[in-house]
């Protein structure tokens, strides 16, 4: 049996079946209890600007849960098919992504504090897009500096903090 006909006619054995997928928001659920933790336990001075140093954290925490709870409902409603012939694989995966992005993940670390924060986040939004498949590397690479100029422009402007300047020092600074 080829694999488009046994998605066609799935094979459950159990109520569980198919479901395998809610593994990421029980993952997101336990991330956002341990984001939570850190920010109801973060001593924060009283001289702090408002909207103050949980305002952003706690974005990404309500954002991580509705997107937990999104994914739950999905999964619960509609699990992935199973086929009968459970030796095909639908998927595969992609180790020479994974390879290119943990390479720009580590290089953005590394370069961080001698380069800057504009050089390595820019480096590393430019490295995901190629890694992800974009062909335009010219355009990626105007569209990483502009994001990550924006990044460090809010974190600068609306936060007060300032992002490692690098080697541009005297013209970000």
């Amino acid at each position: 049996m080829n694999t488009e006909a046994a998605l066609q006619a799935p094979h459950r054995t159990s109520p569980g079946t198919g479901r395998s997928g809610l593994v990421l928001p029980g993952i997101l659920v336990l991330l956002g209890i341990y984001l939570s933790v850190g920010v109801i336990t973060m001593e924060v001075p009283d001289g702090a600007k408002q909207p103050g140093p949980k305002f952003f954290p706690i974005l990404i925490i309500v954002a991580i849960f509705v997107l937990s709870a999104l994914l739950t409902v999905q999964l619960v409603r509609t699990p992935e098919p199973v086929a009968a012939d459970r030796q095909d694989y639908r998927s595969y995966s992609d180790w020479k992504t994974v390879a290119l992005v943990a390479a720009g993940f580590l290089a953005f670390a590394l370069l961080l504090v001698p380069a800057g924060w504009l050089i390595s986040a820019s480096l590393l939004f430019w490295t995901v897009a190629f890694a992800l498949g974009s062909k335009n590397r010219a355009r990626d690479l105007g569209i990483a500096v502009v994001f990550a100029s924006a990044i460090q422009l809010a974190f600068g402007a609306a936060l007060g903090l300032n992002l490692p300047s690098g080697i541009l020092e005297g013209l970000i600074g």
